[in-house]
């Protein structure tokens, strides 16, 4: 059971959920987006949000900066978070402009500031599951998007019901975080893609 949940959290990793939730827009938007421009976006991003941080990772930990890939302490975490946000800047002024990925546009800016906020509280020794967070924004944005597009995603949803669940059981399971810990990290993942949405649906 330990193993089970100890692969959960590694599937359901934070960096790889700006990327899903990139990969489900290009699935579902009902607008023409060419092969070759959605290819060069999931490469850029993919780049940008999951190879670059992995290697600024090794780099932290080399420089004794970090410990773990999990950021167990709130010291840990400020480092990584700055660096994170830079990225996501990154993403929001050079790869997906309003015009014409306005969803996915204020998506990233939902993760700026749910990153952001993370940072704060880890200033202030407050541990927010970034796992919560990055999930629980995905979610968010899935709502959104199924609204927007009316389309049914019913069984999508329900599914993401059951891997936040199944996450928030292994962080507890694994004891990497208490329940306000949790909570907290469901709030910052869902409530700026929540004040955001009004932008673009």
């Amino acid at each position: 059971m330990h193993h089970i949940l100890k692969s959960v959290s590694v599937i359901f990793h934070p960096l790889l959920m700006p990327i899903a939730g990139v990969l489900f827009y290009f699935a579902k938007t009902p607008r023409f987006i060419d092969r070759e421009v959605i290819w060069a976006k999931l490469v850029s991003l993919s780049i940008l949000t999951i190879v670059l941080p992995i290697l600024l990772y090794f780099l932290l930990k080399t420089l004794g900066r970090v410990n773990s890939i999990y950021l167990k302490s709130t010291k840990e975490r400020i480092i990584p978070l700055v660096l994170n946000a830079i990225v996501i800047l990154l993403v929001i002024q050079r790869i997906l402009r309003p015009d014409p990925y306005i969803e996915l546009y204020y998506f990233f800016v939902g993760v700026l500031i749910s990153t952001l906020a993370c940072l704060i509280l880890a200033i202030f020794k407050f541990k927010a599951s970034i796992h919560m967070i990055a999930i629980s924004g995905v979610f968010m944005f899935f709502i959104a998007l199924s609204i927007h597009f009316s389309i049914n995603i019913n069984g999508t949803l329900a599914l993401m019901s059951i891997v936040i669940g199944a996450v928030a059981t292994s962080r507890l399971h694994l004891k990497a975080h208490t329940y306000p810990e949790l909570l907290m990290g469901i709030f910052v993942g869902i409530f700026p893609q929540l004040i955001l949405v009004t932008k673009w649906l």
